[in-house]
């Protein structure tokens, strides 16, 4: 997979494509042909789009934009054919808004880094045709969240 970065610190870099790869594999979706675009914006850029694209005019934590209409449990796999001339798929962006994100990180006792951790992650999900609309998606999204956070060490309350 292939991670395009647009005002993303250094530092989150390879963590968030340590989560991506590793999320993608968990879930069953990897493919060498992904890419996705994972963009860091302020708070009044991030409230745009929310208003923008979702009619909601507030800030959020994270946005996540789907290039694919993936309904779970889909695969990335049944859309190869949307594959383009140079053989890429791409499957989207997400936008994270690093000062809500730090905001979080100290109401829930963790660090920020774990808190753009899990927002990255749950983009991605969103982009893989995870929702939480419904009780029993929302489950099955927070499920596999913790559970592929978990196993890369990435605990609630860490300093990751």
């Amino acid at each position: 997979m292939q991670v395009n970065f647009e005002r993303v610190g250094v530092r989150y870099r390879s963590l968030i494509k340590k989560i991506f790869d590793y999320a993608l594999k968990f879930t069953n979706n990897y493919t060498q042909n992904a890419i996705i675009t994972v963009s860091f914006a302020d708070e009044s850029t991030i409230k745009d789009l929310n208003r923008q694209y979702r009619n909601v005019d507030k800030a959020t934590d994270v946005l996540s934009f789907p290039m694919l209409d993936i309904v779970y449990p889909q695969k990335l796999k049944d859309f190869l054919q949307e594959l383009s001339p140079d053989g890429s798929l791409y499957i989207g962006d997400i936008v994270i808004c690093p000062k809500i994100a730090k905001k979080q990180a100290k109401a829930f006792g963790h660090s920020k880094k774990r808190e753009v951790a899990f927002l990255a992650l749950h983009g991605l999900l969103h982009i893989l045709g995870y929702d939480h609309i419904e009780k029993e998606d929302e489950q099955i999204m927070q499920n596999t969240a913790e559970e592929i956070l978990e196993n890369l060490n990435i605990k609630r309350k860490s300093n990751v």
